[in-house]
């Protein structure tokens, strides 16, 4: 089987987009650009100054003729109002919503298998894939709580894959080359990239699968950036392994995080991963919220998925993984600089006997959260539905 079938591409060019000031504007640009088709995938969108730019963005190309799909979750953008999908839908947009659900005494219901992927794709030319959310949360002058985080702009024929999975998953049934697990060898060749999916169909695990070929295939350096560190033994062994050949394995992880339980949930495993000479930085300006990793000179991945239960058997996340040393290059650089300007390091433990009993407390936490969702499936459940709020037709005073 050639790279080509497995959905490897080759002659790609790629933009690393850090932070909401960055990604914001290259995301109106593409739109502002498209003369066919924009879709866009994405966890969060507020009603907030984001919110409302990229709304008349996209109020805008359905007005000149562009055929424009948005997908947002039904718990991260469970607030938007219908005022402010009324405003797109009448202009021609097609509001999807994934698994919408009204609260139970104010809290929401759709806890597990959340669609997590932040997409766009823009005339099957280019794309955009990473962590971002549209929430003005992602700007600086957010203030203490603004979120560090990452995307990658994508253009050349990965931009096509991007968009063809995009599309398909609005029918719920991907393209027949999506349908089977994506092998997680990564061919040489710099600029070469693909788009690696986790979903609850054939690709549950392709992600995890990626990072761990990417770790044992590693000959000199690891750099991890992850918001929700609490990966599965599998992962963990081989981040210890790569450390204990002579690689130097890095973790940035949170050191403010917007959620306590995240950071408490990984220094369980610091000590194991520590004794295995792997070093732990945690980044204290401001919530961590990217989800990208660099592997030697060329190896790196940005995407939605964090290294946690939620993303790595619950939620649909979308990664892009490119042996780009460009790419890799810029990436690095800006994770070194937050290494060295704002994280502090994580001392290793004086009580291994502790250490060893955290660690082990861990792995069962793990395992019943990642065992969980199989044993609620068991039981009579709903599947997650996508509800489509379509553009009003020509002479009907609201949306259907």
């Amino acid at each position: 089987m050639t790279a080509a079938d497995l959905g490897w591409r080759e002659g790609n060019r790629y933009l690393l987009l850090e932070n909401g000031e960055a990604y914001f504007p290259a995301v109106r640009r593409a739109i502002d650009s498209a003369t066919r088709e924009v879709l866009i995938e994405t966890f969060i969108l507020f009603d907030d100054k984001v919110g409302q730019a990229l709304q008349q963005t996209l109020i805008a190309a359905a007005r000149r003729g562009v055929s424009v799909d948005l997908l947002v979750d039904g718990y991260g953008s469970d607030e938007l109002t219908d005022g402010f999908i009324g405003a797109l839908t009448e202009s021609g947009v097609r509001v999807h919503i994934f698994d919408p659900r009204p609260r139970l005494m104010g809290v929401r219901t759709n806890v597990f298998r959340r669609m997590h992927r932040k997409i766009v794709a823009v005339d099957s030319r280019c794309a955009l894939v990473g962590g971002i959310n549209f929430s003005a949360d992602h700007l600086p002058d957010f203030g203490p709580e603004a979120k560090q985080d990452y995307a990658v702009q994508v253009d050349g024929p990965l931009a096509a894959d991007i968009a063809d999975y995009a599309r398909a998953a609005l029918k719920r049934r991907p393209p027949r080359r999506w349908r089977r697990p994506a092998a997680a060898s990564v061919p040489d060749g710099d600029g070469g990239g693909r788009l690696v999916v986790r979903d609850n169909l054939g690709h549950t695990t392709d992600i995890e699968r990626y990072y761990r070929a990417g770790l044992r295939a590693a000959k000199r350096d690891v750099l991890i950036a992850n918001a929700y560190f609490f990966p599965g033994y599998r992962l963990l062994r081989d981040l210890a392994n790569a450390a204990r050949r002579g690689v130097r394995v890095r973790l940035l992880l949170q050191g403010e995080p917007d959620m306590l339980v995240a950071r408490l949930a990984a220094t369980m495993l610091y000590d194991y991963l520590m004794s295995a000479g792997v070093e732990i930085f945690e980044y204290c300006k401001r919530p961590l919220h990217g989800k990208v990793a660099c592997m030697d000179d060329d190896w790196c991945t940005v995407g939605s998925s964090n290294l946690d239960p939620l993303s790595l058997a619950l939620n649909l996340e979308a990664n892009v993984v490119a042996r780009d040393a460009s790419l890799n290059g810029t990436l690095r650089d800006s994770l070194d600089r937050l290494i060295a300007q704002d994280c502090k390091p994580v001392p290793k433990s004086a009580k291994p006997t502790r250490a060893l009993r955290r660690f082990w407390v861990g792995v069962v936490v793990f395992h019943f959260l990642r065992r969980f969702p199989a044993w609620a499936g068991s039981l009579p459940a709903h599947k997650p539905k996508l509800h489509t709020i379509k553009p009003a037709a020509p002479g009907e005073g609201e949306a259907a």
